[in-house]
């Protein structure tokens, strides 16, 4: 054994230790790992970096950015929302989760996939009087199984296709993976829905009793399109029943009817007074095409504001923001807020509409609680010109169960009060600094546009087929739908890097140096040859199922990036020692590296309902080991058919 492998072999190891060691991040681990390699000479200065640039790299945080529009948008809270049974039992609910979770999985991040449907299955539990786990478990185990299935289903595929694209044999295509991965998948499903519900531990949820708002109290308009225009109020309550809100009041014309007639007609520009709780109130709007009234409101601002000249003699006015996609509305109501918002005492000069118009650029939805020493009890958004003042919206109101008869725009606020505020995010930081509140733990909430969401799944859509199709390499293709998606502002260019978890990012770019390191040192070859002649006893069969359960181990402990990355120049060394097909082994790590389903820190969707779940580090076997079991016995002959050795 020469100088170079024994010193590759020791940071290898050293990384492998770290990693399940877990003081420090991954991201800091890998990092670690590559400047070793470059100070001892394993990786030339020059090329340290190169991985930034690496094609997997790229896509991978496209694709990061994709999933989060798809999930902004709404475009996944509405397929949600048609293909799940409204009502049935805990079986087929679990069972709808988990393959609607592994459906997704296949097309956009499997962690993107998972935190879409947590806050559904959290719901469902509530609904069914079942523990959390019972339903998450089988949810994030779906994820997982999904993700094998197409190229970009998660990021170790992304490796595997790169390691084969530098051997000089071309990139996995984008359905390459499906033959294998949709079986091993199909199979675990399958074994989660029959026996997920027993072998799944019950624990109470940790922290159910903690952040808690109550149901919202919000005004919804049926704007033009919307589905309510000429139904009767039952059967609107009837729909918006499927998510947990109901209508309280209407208001028609300025005038608020407290307890309106069930089988009263709807008509376009009416508001709905709309009770739901946080995680309902997203499902509440788009099942109707309802329009919160605050949002309209601010469109209309912007609107007026981009047809109102400038006022050449006022030169501290400020500049009018330009609107996009926007129709001004003229009704009475945003009249009247005009002037209810115009301070008279004001020593500027009176708002036009432009300062309170909130740039879609910059806008975000937080959670302010009320203090008891608050500026803003006793008052209401109109008293205080929320808007023109502050330049943020008040969307709704949660009062613990309270109900107030007033308009959410002259509602009296009182101590405790939870307001879901929109608007920049330092805009709204300085109102709740100002008027005495303070920021509740961040929610993802999402307001649903069916418009952007059209917009995000036809921008992943045309990405996919692009790359699927060999129209142009994936990383190409999905940056330039990601540039699309910024020019159609379906994602805000000023939000696209949050969209990113640049751990993985730079794990993945700093391992890919790495991993070469292990294969110019002849360190993979030498890894493979002892696997083939001490265990695999030159047997083929039994070396690709050795890199398989190694890849799969390896998984369960540390991150699944990291093993591809680390098994992806053994396999190639393993294959051609055997003089067999390196697309096999190369699909076998593609499989073991997906399959974490033994600890919570094997993958992210693990770790993401450990606390939801009250899930302890010695739950997770009980399901997954059997699922492990079959991916082996499932993987192996199918890879062994559909890639002959």
């Amino acid at each position: 054994m020469e100088l170079k492998q024994i010193l590759i072999l020791a940071i290898l190891v050293g990384t492998v230790v770290m990693f399940l060691w877990g003081r420090w991040r991954h991201d800091m681990v890998a990092m670690a790992s590559l400047l070793c390699c470059v100070v001892a000479g394993l990786v030339p200065v020059d090329g340290a970096f190169q991985g930034f640039g690496h094609p997997a790299v790229i896509t991978v945080a496209c694709i990061l950015i994709l999933s989060s529009a798809l999930q902004q948008s709404g475009a996944v809270d509405n397929l949600t929302r048609m293909v799940l049974p409204q009502s049935a039992g805990p079986v087929v609910t679990m069972a709808a989760l988990s393959l609607l979770a592994a459906i997704l999985s296949a097309f956009m991040n499997n962690v993107g996939a998972l935190a879409l449907l947590m806050p559904v299955a959290l719901q469902i539990a509530t609904k069914q009087n079942l523990p959390p786990g019972k339903i998450l478990m089988p949810l994030a185990f779906g994820s997982i199984l999904g993700g094998m299935t197409t190229l970009i289903g998660t990021p170790p595929n992304l490796i595997v296709a790169g390691f084969r694209a530098e051997a000089g044999d071309g990139g996995f295509t984008m359905f390459d993976y499906t033959p294998v991965g949709i079986v091993v998948a199909a199979a675990g499903l399958i074994f989660v829905m029959v026996f997920g519900r027993w072998l799944v531990p019950t624990r109470e949820r940790a922290g159910a009793e903690g952040f808690e708002t109550g149901s919202y109290l919000t005004e919804a308009r049926i704007a033009a399109g919307s589905k309510a225009i000429g139904m009767m109020l039952r059967d609107v309550n009837r729909e918006l029943e499927k998510g947990d809100a109901q209508v309280i009041g209407l208001i028609r014309n300025e005038k608020r009817i407290p307890a309106p007639n069930p089988f009263r007609e709807l008509y376009e520009n009416d508001i709905l007074i709309i009770e739901a709780d946080p995680e309902a109130l997203a499902i509440a709007l788009s099942a109707l095409d309802l329009k919160l009234e605050e949002e309209l409101r601010d469109l209309e601002a912007q609107a007026k504001a981009a047809e109102q000249p400038e006022d050449k003699g006022d030169t501290d006015a400020p500049e009018a923001p330009e609107a996009k996609n926007t129709k001004t509305i003229a009704t009475k109501s945003a009249k009247a807020e005009k002037k209810a918002d115009t301070p008279e005492t004001d020593t500027q000069k009176p708002d036009d509409g432009r300062r309170g118009a909130i740039q879609s650029d910059d806008i975000a939805l937080m959670e302010l609680a009320i203090l008891p020493n608050s500026g803003f009890i006793g008052r209401s958004a109109t008293d205080i010109h929320l808007r023109t003042r502050y330049g943020v919206n008040l969307l709704a109101v949660s009062r613990q169960g309270q109900r107030s008869m007033a308009r959410l725009r002259t509602m009296s606020m009182k101590a405790g009060d939870v307001l879901l505020m929109q608007g920049p995010p330092e805009a709204i930081h300085d109102f709740a600094s100002r008027l005495g509140c303070v920021p509740l733990a961040q929610r993802a909430l999402r307001i649903p546009d069916n418009a952007q969401a059209l917009k995000a799944t036809g921008i992943m859509a045309a990405a996919i087929g692009a790359a699927a199709f060999g129209v142009m390499p994936a990383a190409v293709a999905f940056a330039i739908g990601v540039l699309i998606a910024m020019v159609t502002r379906v994602v805000a260019p000023r939000n696209v890097y949050d969209a990113v978890d640049w751990p993985v990012i730079v794990l993945l770019a700093a391992l890919i140096p790495v991993a070469t390191a292990m294969e110019t040192t002849g360190t993979a070859d030498l890894i493979a040859r002892f696997l083939l002649n001490w265990v695999a006893q030159g047997n083929a069969i039994i070396a690709l199922g050795l890199i398989l359960i190694i890849t799969m181990t390896l998984s369960d402990f540390m991150n699944n990036a990291a093993t591809a990355a680390v098994m992806c120049p053994i396999a190639i060394g393993s294959a051609a020692q055997l003089d067999a097909n390196p697309d096999a082994f190369l699909m076998a790590v593609a499989i073991g590296a997906s399959c974490a389903f033994l600890t919570p820190i094997g993958h992210q969707n693990n770790t993401l309902i450990l606390g939801p779940g009250g899930f302890r580090f010695g739950d997770y076997w009980r399901l997954g080991l059997p699922i492990e079991i079959i991916v082996v016995a499932v993987g192996v002959p199918m890879l062994l058919w559909v890639w002959p050795l």
